[in-house]
């Protein structure tokens, strides 16, 4: 059962859907079952896909669904500031998603270039959510440059491997009074799931779905773990326990 009362603050905006997809492999079908589906309200969407050869993407998300441009692209600070307000200026909102990468192999964002950003971007209006590498002290420098959310990236981006990045991301969950959104490397509904359960606000896929035989299923199943955990989380989940206990009596059965 989905609770209504449970809402998802991101800089003064409120949601209720807490899974969001990332549209990097571009698909129109992708966007429309992650919407009908799995109940994303926010999509993301890199600049050069605006007015792409493969099509305008902007024809493709329906009209309330919020977007999240991302600064991909951008090697430092100030390219993605001028990034973001092309963004802006194309009428895609204030909301802006920091990626700052410049290694070309693994793809990891710089946390350093990353809080300057946020700090920039924050002071010119925009509501922004750096993607960084899960590191509670860079998180608490985008926490104070101004940031709406932190999303630390569970594993390097499209591998679908997991949660590689697991310990780091529930420190920062435990210390950083933000919304902690889990992007990039999450391959599995049950690792959303485990995700969700551990306390994160929110989770962002692309590539498991877009690459999923049946993408409408796989939609629905990140929907539906997204809410379980969610949902296992705030129930608060059972202990664990070193030695086996007995769930009924083993003892008395016989006696009057």
């Amino acid at each position: 059962m989905e609770n209504k009362n449970d809402i998802l603050n991101i800089g003064g905006h409120e949601f209720t859907s807490r899974f969001i997809l990332g549209s990097g492999k571009y698909d129109p079908e992708l966007i429309d079952a992650a919407v009908k589906h799995a109940g994303a309200q926010i999509i993301t969407l890199a600049l050069r896909r605006v007015n792409s050869f493969n099509g305008n993407i902007l024809e493709h998300i329906p009209e309330g669904v919020t977007l999240l441009p991302n600064t991909s692209g951008a090697r430092n600070a100030e390219e993605a500031v001028k990034i973001a307000r092309l963004a802006r200026e194309l009428g895609c909102g204030s909301f802006i998603k920091i990626e700052v990468i410049h290694d070309s192999k693994y793809l990891l964002p710089d946390n350093y270039e990353t809080a300057k950003a946020c700090e920039l971007l924050a002071k010119d209006g925009f509501i922004p959510l750096p993607y960084m590498y899960p590191d509670l002290n860079a998180a608490r420098d985008m926490v104070n440059a101004g940031a709406a959310a932190i999303m630390p990236l569970a594993a390097p981006i499209g591998t679908n491997r997991g949660l590689a990045t697991r310990e780091f991301i529930r420190i920062l969950i435990e210390e950083i009074d933000l919304p902690i959104i889990v992007d990039a490397g999450i391959g599995k509904p049950s690792q959303a799931c485990e995700a969700m359960e551990m306390g994160a606000a929110a989770i962002m896929a692309n590539t498991a779905i877009a690459t999923a035989g049946n993408v409408i299923q796989m939609a629905e199943a990140f929907g539906n773990a997204v809410k379980a955990g969610r949902m296992a989380y705030l129930a608060g989940t059972g202990r664990v326990l070193d030695k086996a206990s007995a769930s009924s009596p083993l003892t008395g059965f016989l006696s009057e």
